[in-house]
């Protein structure tokens, strides 16, 4: 056990908790800032440290490859080289990291009760996608059979409504019925803060094609929790 923390300890570059709680342990593993962000980024498939940089706009390169080297040497990322042509590095989450997708999912369902929550504050492409699988609403998708494909700039994503079920993946959607493209804070802002619809299409900031009711009842799949109560004073 001695031997194990040590060796943790040398992985993170910090001291353990040195608890028996599993939830301690993992905490051990994960708990360093920016490490369950890294792993958000990561969930919609392999990234290169560009492309993390860019969903991550406010950690410094150098913290950004310590939680790398942090995940990679506990077994939650791995990092490897793509076949050509692309030939570049690339990290991405070991079957083992991807289990903790529930785990944030659940982390944002209790965040977002927060009364202090900044809901002002810019969203990446990652927590978009993550925050629509988290906050779908079955009862609001009761008769509901449709395939969609989301476009946010080259980005594609897939997504397939039905049986009370909502499925996201990265790619192509074959012959959708509905394709709606824009930025990630408008589709944010139409899915989770109850923009207009038709505002965002007349202003352009919206685009659609194929079905406009379809893509409509889309954006209106999601519910946000209730805000906890709030304390009678801000947190400093």
């Amino acid at each position: 056990m001695v031997a194990a923390v040590a060796t943790l300890e040398a992985m993170a570059g910090k001291r353990s908790y040195d608890d028996g709680c599993a939830a301690a342990h993992a905490l051990d593993l994960v708990g360093e800032r920016w490490a369950l962000l890294v792993v958000r980024e990561l969930l919609l498939g392999p990234k290169r440290f560009s492309d993390l940089q860019a969903g991550l706009p406010h950690i410094s390169p150098n913290v950004l490859s310590q939680r790398l080297k942090d995940l990679e040497h506990v077994g939650v990322v791995r990092r490897h080289r793509l076949p050509p042509p692309a030939a570049v590095w690339v990290y991405e989450l070991s079957e083992w990291g991807y289990e903790l997708e529930p785990v944030l999912q659940q982390l944002g369902r209790w965040g977002a009760r927060s009364p202090w929550r900044p809901a002002e504050a810019p969203i990446s492409l990652a927590t978009l996608v993550t925050a629509m699988k988290t906050m779908f609403h079955p009862p609001a998708a009761e008769g509901l059979e449709a395939t969609y494909e989301l476009r946010v700039g080259e980005e594609r994503f897939r997504v397939r409504v039905a049986g009370g079920a909502l499925e996201i993946a990265r790619g192509r959607a074959e012959r959708p019925d509905a394709v709606l493209e824009g930025d990630v804070a408008t589709l944010g802002a139409l899915a989770f803060a109850g923009q207009p619809f038709a505002e965002a299409v007349s202003a352009g900031r919206l685009l659609v094609y194929g079905d406009a009711e379809l893509a409509r009842r889309f954006l209106g799949l999601f519910k946000m929790p209730e805000p906890a109560a709030a304390p009678s004073a801000r947190p400093a």
